[in-house]
């Protein structure tokens, strides 16, 4: 499975970031040639790594209620924004990539919104509309690891699948950071769902405390 095309930095720019809590940071954006799925994901570059060590990465599949709109229904949003900082504090790189609801789409993805109101958890939604529960591929992302210069990393994510497929990908990751948790009174359920079929590192016993009360 690490025999992957390689792909090639297209262009660079620097991009001023700025968070609606008055946070901002200067990045880099950076464009691929060749990547395996064809879209138009792009790294953001944050801060410089200690020399010595290695940087912290995050892999952000885009959210366009979480992440533009605020959405109370994920915990999106609130990861982007405490990504960027920690990333920028540290050293290293964001992917953001264009896999909308865990790879479905926008539609579907509010399409399983619906579902959920009527009962379903954010999978169950999912399989409900003939859909995987998560769809999501990171050979794009190793790519532009590689293409970064990229071989080792901490990984800032609550979810295993993340680590194991860059693993599979040849990519080395040294460690697994977890995010903070943000919840809602609108997510604890989606939050939960997240731990019990995907075994993120969630607080299990907080988020059912939540849910109950």
């Amino acid at each position: 499975m690490t025999d992957i095309p390689a792909a090639t930095q297209r262009s660079r720019v620097r991009v001023p970031l700025r968070f609606g809590d008055g946070y901002s940071v200067d990045s880099e954006l950076v464009t691929f040639h060749g990547l395996a799925d064809g879209r138009e994901h792009v790294a953001v570059v944050l801060g410089d790594p200690a020399p010595g060590s290695v940087p912290l990465v995050r892999l952000h599949s885009e959210c366009l209620t979480g992440d533009v709109f605020g959405s109370a229904r994920c915990d999106c949003g609130p990861q982007l924004r405490e990504a960027v900082e920690r990333i920028a504090e540290r050293g290293g790189v964001l992917l953001y990539l264009r896999q909308e609801g865990r790879g479905i789409g926008l539609y579907n993805k509010l399409d399983a919104y619906a579902l959920q109101d009527q009962g379903l958890d954010t999978y169950a939604a999912n399989t409900a509309l003939g859909l995987p529960e998560d769809d999501r591929d990171y050979t794009a992302a190793a790519q532009m690891l590689r293409a970064l210069g990229i071989g080792s990393l901490d990984l800032l994510s609550n979810n295993p699948d993340k680590a194991g497929q860059l693993r599979d990908l040849g990519i080395d990751v040294h460690d697994r950071v977890p995010t903070g948790v943000f919840t809602t009174a609108h997510n604890v359920r989606y939050l939960r769902a997240k731990v019990l079929q995907t075994q993120h590192t969630l607080p299990l016993g907080e988020l059912t405390e939540l849910s109950v009360g």
